[in-house]
Order: C-alpha cells, then sequence, then structure tokens
C-alpha cells in the first residue's frame, strides 16, 4: 500500500502542478490580450487625434481664406467709395463721370461675384477632400501608413490652399485694374477739360 500512496500523492501532485501552470499561463494569456488592447486603444486614440488635428487645421485654414475674401471684398467696396467720394468732393461729378463710376461698379459686381464664386468652388473641394482624407487616414492600419497618409493629405491641403491663394491674387489684381480703368480715364479726360478750361 506504501507504493499506491505513493503513486497517488505523487499523480496528485504532478496533477495539481499542472493545474497551477495552466492557471498561470491562463494569466499571462489574459494579460497579453489586456496589453494587446490597450495598445491597439493607443493607437487607435493617436489615429483620432491626427485626423482631429488635421481637421482643425484645415479649418483654420479655411476660415482665414474666408476671412481674406470678407476683408478683399471690404476694402474694395471702401476704395471704390473713397474715390467716388472724392470725385464728389471736387466737383467733377457730372453725366460722363456717372457713367464710368456705373461701369467700374458693374465691373466691380462681376468681378466679386467672381471673387466669391472661386472662393465657394475651393471651400467645397476642400471640404471633400478633407472628407475623403478622413476616411482614407481612418482606415490606417499600422502608425507608419497613419502618418503616410496624413502627411501626403496635410501636403496637398496646403499645395491646393497655395495654388487657390496665387489664384485669388491674381483675380484680385485684374479686377483692381479693370475697376480703375473707367475711373482712371474719366479722370484723365477731366484733367484734360480743365486744361482747356484754364486756357
Amino acid at each position: 500500500m506504501t507504493n499506491q500512496s505513493t503513486t497517488s500523492t505523487a499523480a496528485d501532485s504532478a496533477k495539481n502542478a499542472v493545474d497551477k501552470n495552466m492557471s498561470a499561463a491562463s494569466k499571462v494569456a489574459a494579460d497579453n490580450k489586456n496589453t494587446a488592447d490597450e495598445i491597439r486603444n493607443a493607437a487607435t486614440d493617436t489615429g483620432k487625434e491626427v485626423a482631429e488635428r488635421t481637421v482643425a487645421g484645415l479649418k483654420e485654414a479655411s476660415d482665414k481664406a474666408a476671412t481674406m475674401t470678407t476683408k478683399t471684398q471690404k476694402s474694395l467696396g471702401e476704395n471704390i467709395e473713397k474715390l467716388s467720394q472724392g470725385f464728389r468732393e471736387m466737383g467733377f461729378v457730372n453725366k460722363r463721370n456717372f457713367e464710368a463710376f456705373a461701369k467700374s461698379s458693374e465691373i466691380t459686381v462681376r468681378a466679386l461675384e467672381n471673387f466669391g464664386g472661386e472662393v465657394a468652388a475651393y471651400t467645397k473641394r476642400s471640404h471633400e477632400d478633407r472628407v475623403a482624407a478622413a476616411k482614407d487616414i481612418s482606415g490606417a492600419r499600422t502608425m507608419a501608413e497613419l502618418v503616410e497618409k496624413q502627411t501626403a493629405f496635410a501636403q496637398h491641403a496646403f499645395e491646393e490652399w497655395a495654388q487657390q491663394a496665387i489664384k485669388l491674387n491674381a483675380i484680385y489684381s485684374s479686377a483692381t485694374k479693370d475697376i480703375a480703368g473707367p475711373l482712371g480715364e474719366r479722370a484723365s479726360a477731366a484733367t484734360e477739360e480743365m486744361r482747356n478750361m484754364a486756357r
């Protein structure tokens, strides 16, 4: 019986050791799963942060473009008003001056419509690009892919913004020249009329 008891005790001890090892292995596996979940959640949170910062930066750039447009339109209107006031003060408001001012005003309206249309089109394109980029960035599977997609989008957004700024500057410059044309011609004619009266 001693052999049987010893064998039974050894078997029980072996079984207890296996059970302890299995329990420890299960605990390690659960800990590893929790660690993996924490790493995945941290990567997801980082991706969301990057996407949110990108969208915030683009919104800020869009707001700045809208502010620039508003200031430009206001400045154009103020300059035309000042020019009109100057003509009234100098006593040159007559039929020909009024016609030149009306023509200049028509050109101003067309220029502002063109400028506003261009800004609206850019804003729409920019918004669509941001939505597409957010979808693309959210599909990143690795941190490197996320950074690569975010960097590509940021570069594309900056290039689009720079091109739009150049385009708006060209529209503004052209409009300023076109608006001043009829008024400049009338001012030259008025100066010539004053010279003729002085003779």
